[in-house]
């Protein structure tokens, strides 16, 4: 593609670069140049335009945009995702609905590094996405761009899935909530509430129980038609064979992790019982914020295996921004 300012004789069927200003209007940058928008700029005095003329063999900001978000996602339904028109060289990739996003690092980048007109950006891998959350967007910088550019791009994409939304695959759930006195009892259970709900979650059953190994492993033993359990323990969970940790292992169950790299949340524990997903909850989920404990559940409800070693994976990026209500902030000391 040729850039650069031209004569008018030479603009016609050109792509305009810059808007110009003119008594009558405004005409906009990307707009393909006809007789009649030449003629209106000879008339306000100019004698030349800083065009894009594309070579043969190029494609239009828009064409190529389309196609790269087609060979990205080639069934949106099948991924649960959704593609925007074309505008301004540019197409939106968007969430059908809750769910995580799981995508190929490794070809996302390769892509990136084909020509630099054609990019893709994405949300992190893993990312928790509402409905109508953007996913990604395709963008391609110059008015348009070698076609043999786009078909590399399309080549790289094709086999696979690059890019995908994995929506929640369990229904409900049960909190266990344990007490001591004059501790936060069930506060907090909102905050839950409204976790699960974001996820298509109903949390079916709040037990409150006294802050001890043998209550929190009789509650886990009851038997329920729930797909996750939740513990929230009134005292911080501080060691792996704290009561709540210990309670699932007397009911049968396993500890897969204790403890995580992400602050807010390092007091996390995921097990599971009966091949039920289990996850202790640190005291920060009494918060609506953002804290490690939205990266396990999300993942764990849509299906992603979580093991220990992606928990202790999460610790680049897990510094997260500091809850104001927090008991014992990063600044504080202990007391």
């Amino acid at each position: 593609m040729k850039f650069g300012p031209v004569p008018l004789s030479q603009a016609e069927g050109a792509i305009l670069a810059h808007s110009v200003g003119l008594p009558s209007g405004r005409l906009r940058k990307g707009q393909l140049l006809d007789r009649d928008h030449l003629d209106q700029m000879a008339s306000a005095g100019l004698a030349e335009v800083i065009v894009a003329s594309p070579d043969p063999g190029d494609i239009l900001e828009n064409d190529a945009a389309l196609r790269l978000a087609q060979a990205l996602v080639p069934d949106p339904q099948a991924v649960h995702l959704t593609l925007s028109h074309a505008f301004t060289g540019r197409v939106n990739v968007t969430a059908s609905g809750p769910g995580v996003v799981v995508l190929d690092p490794d070809r996302i980048a390769r892509l990136n590094a084909i020509d630099p007109m054609l990019t893709l950006a994405t949300v992190p891998q893993h990312q928790q996405m509402g409905q109508g959350g953007m996913v990604a967007t395709v963008k391609i910088i110059s008015y348009a761009v070698p076609e043999t550019s786009v078909a590399a791009a399309e080549a790289l994409l094709s086999g696979g899935t690059p890019l995908a939304l994995l929506p929640p695959v369990l229904r409900r759930a049960r909190l266990i909530v344990t007490e001591i006195p004059s501790g936060p009892g069930e506060k907090g259970v909102e905050a839950i509430r409204n976790r699960l709900s974001a996820l298509n979650i109903t949390l079916d059953q709040v037990i409150s129980v006294p802050h001890r190994q043998d209550a929190i492993r009789d509650a886990l033993s009851a038997t329920g038609a729930q797909d996750l359990t939740l513990i929230l323990t009134a005292s911080a969970t501080s060691d792996p064979y704290d009561v709540a940790p210990q309670a699932l292992r007397d009911a049968g169950g396993h500890v897969e992790r204790f403890g995580m790299p992400v602050d807010p949340g390092n007091l996390l524990f995921l097990g599971d019982l009966h091949g039920q997903p289990v996850i202790g909850l640190p005291g920060c989920v009494r918060s609506p914020a953002l804290n490690g404990a939205d990266w396990v559940l999300s993942r764990v409800a849509c299906g992603v295996p979580v093991s220990g070693a992606d928990i202790a994976g999460m610790g680049v990026g897990g510094l997260l921004k500091e809850i104001p209500t927090r008991p014992q902030p990063r600044s504080g000391r202990r007391t």
